[in-house]
């Protein structure tokens, strides 16, 4: 086990525990825990995933219920594009998860590297790069993007640097958040819905985006009692609201 662990260390093959490098800053976030390529294994990886559903999402009542959850055919074709992805089968893993593309909607690379439990709720529009690193247990909301900054700048990086984010155990990732380039969140940590993140965030921390504050509407002003309120011409007679309106306006005075 030893000298096969070194020989994929050494291959230069993205692998989950080289990947995933704790943060000196952040005390060393939880580390996604680790699984063989065995398929008894990618098994147990499968249904812990199913189970993740049921228990997370309350809108699902059974494993047959959440066999139709719309991120579960993404997480699963995931966990095998990711497997060939290591053993440098590039072109297969990129067409299963296009293809998961094009059913769920959610965009995650080969290379990203998904820790235990992960649960996507919805899953509209998440995109997840290639050398994004998601630990253990967390929750990712629809229209989530762990992706990197810009080709102008990632062209730019030694070979193997890592371009996306590194993301703790149990952190929650909000609706509409975005994180972008190599920073570190924390475990325990919390985006808030529409957080633009582009450094670091430690362990626990709350990276909130600004709530609009509201206030009472204006209100509106009374209208005076007329005459004769909701009256409305007939159609058909031209003049009607003229001569109604003389009329209204003598009632009014005490004339005709």
């Amino acid at each position: 086990m030893r000298a096969r662990a070194k020989k994929r260390a050494g291959s230069g093959a993205p692998d989950d525990e080289v990947m995933y490098q704790p943060h000196p800053a952040h005390g060393s976030p939880a580390e996604p825990t680790p699984r063989g390529d065995r398929p008894r294994e990618l098994l147990r990886t499968l249904g812990e995933d199913l189970r993740t559903i049921v228990e997370r999402d309350p809108s699902v009542r059974s494993r047959w219920e959440a066999l139709l959850h719309p991120v579960l055919p993404a997480m699963w074709l995931h966990r095998i594009a990711h497997r060939l992805h290591r053993r440098g089968r590039r072109l297969p893993a990129r067409l299963l998860m296009l293809l998961a593309r094009g059913f769920t909607g959610v965009e995650i690379h080969p290379g990203a590297v998904l820790g235990r439990r992960v649960f996507v709720d919805h899953g509209a529009a998440v995109v997840i790069g290639e050398t994004a690193v998601v630990g253990d247990d967390v929750t990712i909301y629809h229209q989530v993007t762990l992706g990197a900054v810009g080709w102008w700048r990632d062209n730019r990086r030694a070979a193997g640097e890592r371009r996306h984010p590194v993301i703790g155990a149990r952190v929650v990732l909000g609706v509409g958040a975005t994180v972008l380039g190599p920073v570190h969140v924390g475990d325990d940590a919390v985006i808030g819905a529409r957080a633009l993140v582009l450094g670091d965030v430690p362990a626990g921390g709350r990276a909130l985006a600004p709530v609009r504050a509201v206030s009472p509407g204006p209100v509106a002003p009374a209208v005076p009692p007329g005459p004769r309120r909701g009256w409305a011409p007939r159609p058909g007679r031209p003049g009607a609201g003229h001569a109604q309106a003389h009329a209204g306006a003598g009632e009014a005075t005490g004339t005709t």
